[in-house]
C-alpha cells in the first residue's frame, strides 16, 4: 500500500510529525513501512511555462523552436523535440540551472545552430514512471490546464513535493488498504482525531429506482449490491490534483469517472465499478453464478470462458462484468458516455479469489475483496463517488439508490479481563490506560469489575478473539515499553557442545580445502547398500520403500557421493570435490532399531590445481586426499593418534588404497575407486575417503600445554634407506621415532626411488631428521650417538641399509 503523506493530512493532523518520523511510529506499532520515497528527490528549478510561439527548427525536421514565457521579464527560446508541443500550451520547463532526476543539470546549449535556454519536460523526465502517465501524454510533454499560473512551481502542482510511505501489510490488516484505514491507524498512534470526508450533495428529483432494478440470485457470495445512477455526465480529464494523487498511489489516470472510482477505492478501500448505462443492455441488474462455458470479453479485450462457480454481473441475459475482478468491454465508460450506472457491492473473499486465480486476473479491486472489505463502507463509498462525479464531471445524481440487501452485519463484541492483559504482557497497565487505548482505536469499550467489553467496528475484521485485543493494547502501549525479564528456573548457558564445535570445525576445514558440502539420500538400493562399507552388516530394509532404488538404509556415504559426481560429470563439470558429514545405519537384528553412526566422507575427481596463466595443472591423486585428511586430523588435534596402512578393499583400487587407524583400530579408508567401478559410472580417476566421526569428535584431548620457542639451533641429517618394496614409509618412520629418543624433533619423507639402478625388489626411501636439545646447544658427538641408534634400529627391525 502506497500512502501519500500530503493526502493523509486531509484526514489526520500531522503537524509536528515528518514522514520519516511517522514511518518509524507506524513500524513500531506493528505495520512495517518498507521505506519513504521523496518524489522530487534532488529535482529543482522546474516551473510552469507558456508556449507563446512554436515553429519547426530550420535545420532539423524533428525539433521545434519555441518561445516560452517562464514568468520572468523576457520569454526564453527553448528547442524541444516532443511531437505534441504546440503554441498556447502550459508546460513544465526546467530552466537553466535546474536539476532533473539522476543529477542531470540543465545548461544553456546550442542545438543545430539554435540556442536553447532550458528544457520542456515530459512527466517521465521529472521522475514519474511511464506506466503511470496518462496515455495522451505518454509519448510527449505534459500539458497543464489552461488556467495554470505561469512561473508557478511545477513540482508542487504535480504533487512531486510529496513523500510516499510504502506499507508492507500482512493479510490480516486489510483495513489499512485504504487511506481512511491508514488514517484511523495514524490517529490512534498519535492520539489525534480522524476527519472523515463530508457526504453532502444535491440530487435530482428523478429517482434511480425508475431507471434500474437489482436482483441477487447468489446471495451467499454477494449479500449486498447497491446501484446509483448519474445523468448528464461529461467525460474528460480529471483535475490535476486527482491525477497526481492516483499517480502517487501507483495508478494511471484515465478519465474523470474512472479516476473517481479508483480514488474511492484508495480512499475507502471499497471497489466500485462504473457502467455506461446506455450500453448496459437493460434496466435490470442480476447477480448470479455464470453458466458453464458462458463467455465474456473483459476490459482488457480478452474473451474469457466462465465456469459455473464464478460470480458475474449481468443485465438479466448476458454477463457484463466479472464480479469484483474486472468489468466487461461492452459496457465500458467511453468518451461519449452520458449516463453512469455506479456499482458498489459486498462480495465474499473466497469467491473473488477463485475467479481471479482461475483467469489470472489480479486487480486492486480483487485484492481488497479477497482480504475482506468493510461492509459498512459499501453505501458511503457510493455516495462519495456520486458526489465527486457531480462535482468533477458535471453529473446529475438521481435521488436514492437501488439495492438488494441480504447482509446481516454485527460488530464483534469481545470481553477480556484486565488481569489477562497484564498477565500476557507482563505489565501493570491500569484500567484507565486500557480504556484510553481503546478510545484511540475508536473501539467502544466499557469496564465492570475488571472485565472490559469491547465493541469492535466492522472495519477491523481481524479482531475476533481476546488475544487480538491483547495485541492491540500491546502495540498502542508500545512494544518498547513492555518490561524485559529473564526466564525463571534453572537454565543452561548458551553455546555449542564440544561435538557441535568439532563438527563445525570439520566442515569449515573441508570447505576451506576446496570441497563442497553435499546432502545425499540415506536410502539406497540392495545392490549398492554394502559397497564401500567400513563395517559390513546386513542392510536394514524399509517396510514400505518408495522404490527398489531407495529400499535400504545405507552403510556407507560414498555410493551416494559417487552418484553426485557422476551426475555432475555428465553435465560437463569435470573437476568436482564433494564431502558429506552424515549418518549410516547398522542393523542390530530383527525388530531392533538400527544403530545410527556419523561418518565423514568425500569424493574427488578431475584437476585439483589448474592455473591456466602459469600452465600448471595437477590432477587429484591419493596424496591430495591423504593431505586433506591429515590436515583435518591436525585441525582436530588428533594427528598423533592416526596411523596409515596399505590395504586392499572391495570396490577400491588394489594398489592405491590405505586404511586409517585410530590408536590401532581401523576407523576408515582413503584411496582410488576401482577402475571397474569408475567405468560403470563413466568416471575418470576418482578418489574417495570415509572415516567414522565418533573417534574424531569425541576424543578427550589432553590439556593444552605450551612450550617455549627453542633458544638453541637444531641439526638436520638426511638418510636414504634401501629396503624391500613391502616395507612402508610409515613403518620406518615409527622405528626412527622410537630410536631417536628425546633429541629427535621431527621425521619427514622427502624422496622415493625405484628406478633401474635399484636392485630388483628393493626401493630407496629418503628421510630428513631434525635433532634439537631445548636446554643447550647440541654437539656433534651427541647427534652422532643418537643418529647411530636410529641407523642400527632400522637395520635390525626392517633390514634397511644406507644407500651409497
Amino acid at each position: 500500500m502506497l500512502v501519500s503523506y500530503k493526502w493523509l493530512q486531509d484526514y489526520v493532523d500531522l503537524t509536528g510529525v515528518t514522514a520519516e518520523e511517522l514511518a518509524e511510529k507506524i513500524t513500531r506499532s506493528g505495520i512495517e513501512v518498507d521505506g519513504v520515497e521523496q518524489l522530487s528527490n534532488g529535482v529543482k528549478g522546474v516551473v510552469v511555462g507558456h508556449v507563446l510561439e512554436c515553429e519547426k527548427h530550420p535545420e532539423a525536421d524533428k525539433l521545434n523552436k519555441c518561445l516560452v514565457d517562464v514568468g520572468e521579464e523576457e520569454p526564453v527560446q527553448i528547442i524541444c523535440g516532443a511531437p505534441n508541443v504546440g503554441k498556447g500550451q502550459k508546460v513544465a520547463v526546467a530552466k537553466v540551472g535546474a536539476v532533473l532526476p539522476g543529477n542531470f543539470k540543465i545548461k544553456k546549449a546550442k542545438l543545430r545552430g539554435e540556442v536553447s535556454n532550458g528544457m520542456i519536460c515530459s512527466l517521465q523526465e521529472l521522475g514519474i514512471e511511464g506506466k503511470l502517465v496518462a496515455k495522451e501524454f505518454a509519448d510527449g510533454i505534459y500539458n497543464f490546464p489552461p488556467e495554470t499560473e505561469v512561473g508557478a512551481d511545477a513540482l508542487q502542482l504535480l504533487n512531486l513535493d510529496d513523500e510516499v510511505l510504502e506499507l508492507d501489510l500482512t493479510p490480516n490488516r486489510a483495513d489499512a488498504l485504504s487511506m481512511l484505514g491508514v488514517a484511523y491507524e495514524t490517529a490512534a498512534i498519535l492520539g489525534r482525531e480522524v476527519k472523515l470526508p463530508e457526504l453532502a450533495g444535491a440530487t435530482s428529483s428523478e429517482k434511480a429506482a425508475d431507471y434500474v432494478s437489482v436482483k441477487i440470485e447468489a446471495e451467499q457470495d454477494n449479500p449486498l449490491y447497491t446501484a446509483k445512477v448519474i445523468k448528464n455526465v461529461k467525460i474528460g480529464p480529471s483535475p490535476l490534483w486527482l491525477q497526481t494523487r492516483l499517480m502517487s498511489a501507483g495508478i494511471r489516470p484515465h478519465n474523470n469517472v474512472v479516476d473517481i472510482t479508483n480514488y474511492i477505492l484508495l480512499e475507502y478501500g471499497q471497489p466500485l465499478h462504473a457502467f455506461d448505462y446506455d450500453r448496459f443492455g437493460s434496466k435490470e441488474v442480476v447477480i448470479r453464478h455464470a453458466h458453464e462455458g458462458e463467455k465474456i470479453t473483459t476490459l482488457d479485450d480478452v474473451e474469457r470462458t466462465l465456469t459455473k462457480d464464478q460470480l458475474v454481473i449481468t443485465n438479466g441475459n448476458v454477463p457484463v462484468a466479472l464480479a469484483g475482478v474486472m468489468g466487461g468491454a461492452d459496457s465500458e465508460v467511453s468518451n461519449d458516455t452520458t449516463t453512469i450506472l455506479l456499482e458498489s457491492a459486498y462480495f465474499t473473499g473466497p469467491s473473488i479469489r477463485a475467479t481471479s486465480k482461475h483467469h489470472g486476473l489480479r486487480s486492486e479491486a480483487s485484492s481488497r475483496y479477497e482480504k475482506g472489505v468493510d461492509p459498512n463502507r459499501v453505501r458511503p463509498a457510493a455516495e462519495r463517488a456520486a458526489q465527486l462525479i457531480a462535482e468533477l464531471a458535471g453529473g446529475e445524481v438521481l435521488s436514492g439508490r437501488v439495492e438488494a440487501d441480504h447482509l446481516t452485519v454485527e460488530p464483534a463484541v469481545i470481553s477480556i479481563s484486565l488481569e489477562k492483559i497484564n498477565r500476557v504482557l507482563g505489565t501493570n497497565i491500569t484500567e484507565e490506560e486500557v480504556l484510553q487505548i481503546f478510545a484511540r482505536l475508536q473501539f467502544h469499550a466499557t469496564v465492570e469489575a475488571g472485565i472490559f467489553t469491547v465493541t469492535v467496528p466492522t472495519r477491523r475484521g481481524d479482531i475476533k478473539i481476546e488475544e487480538d485485543l491483547v495485541e492491540e493494547v500491546a502495540r498502542l502501549y508500545g512494544y518498547d515499553n513492555l518490561p524485559k525479564t529473564l526466564p525463571k528456573g534453572s537454565a543452561t548457558a548458551g553455546g555449542l557442545t564440544s561435538l557441535q564445535e568439532k563438527r563445525r570445525t570439520a566442515k569449515g576445514f573441508l570447505e576451506g580445502a576446496g570441497l563442497y558440502q553435499a546432502l545425499t539420500y540415506s536410502l539406497t538400493s540392495e545392490e549398492k547398500a554394502q559397497h564401500f562399507a567400513i563395517e559390513s552388516r546386513e542392510p536394514v530394509k524399509l517396510a514400505m520403500p518408495m522404490s527398489e532404488e531407495r529400499s535400504r538404509l545405507r552403510l556407507s556415504i560414498i555410493p551416494q557421493l559417487l552418484e553426485s559426481i557422476s551426475y555432475n560429470v555428465a553435465r560437463q563439470h569435470d573437476s568436482i570435490a564433494l564431502y558429506e558429514i552424515g549418518s549410516v545405519f547398522l542393523s542390530q537384528g530383527e525388530n531392533v532399531q538400527p544403530e545410527e553412526r556419523e561418518h565423514i566422507a568425500g569424493a574427488l575427481t578431475g584437476l585439483w590445481v589448474d592455473n591456466a596463466w602459469q600452465g600448471e595443472k595437477k590432477p587429484v591423486d591419493f596424496y591430495v586426499v591423504k593431505g586433506i585428511l591429515e590436515g583435518l586430523f591436525e585441525k582436530l588435534d588428533i594427528a598423533s593418534h592416526i596411523e596409515w596402512r596399505a590395504a586392499q578393499l572391495d570396490s577400491m583400487h588394489p594398489g592405491r588404497t590405505a586404511e586409517i587407524l585410530f590408536d590401532g583400530e581401523v576407523i576408515g579408508f582413503a584411496g582410488q575407486v576401482h577402475p571397474t567401478v569408475q567405468k560403470e559410472l563413466d568416471l575418470k580417476n576418482t578418489y574417495v575417503f570415509e572415516v567414522k566421526a565418533s573417534p574424531l569428535f569425541n576424543t578427550q584431548l589432553l590439556e593444552l600445554k605450551y612450550t617455549p620457542i627453542p633458544k638453541f639451533p637444531s641439526i638436520s641429517r638426511d638418510i636414504a634407506l634401501v629396503v624391500d618394496k613391502g616395507v612402508t614409509a610409515g613403518t620406518l618412520t615409527n622405528i626412527i621415532k622410537d630410536a631417536g629418543g628425546r633429541l629427535l624433533k621431527s621425521v619427514h619423507v622427502f624422496d622415493l626411488y625405484e628406478g633401474e639402478k635399484m636392485e630388483a625388489g628393493k626401493k630407496s626411501i629418503a628421510f630428513s631428521l631434525t635433532y634439537i636439545d631445548p636446554e643447550k646447544t647440541l654437539t656433534d658427538e651427541e647427534v652422532v650417538r643418537a643418529h647411530d641408534k636410529v641407523l642400527a634400529a632400522v637395520k635390525d627391525k626392517a633390514g634397511a641399509e644406507l644407500r651409497g
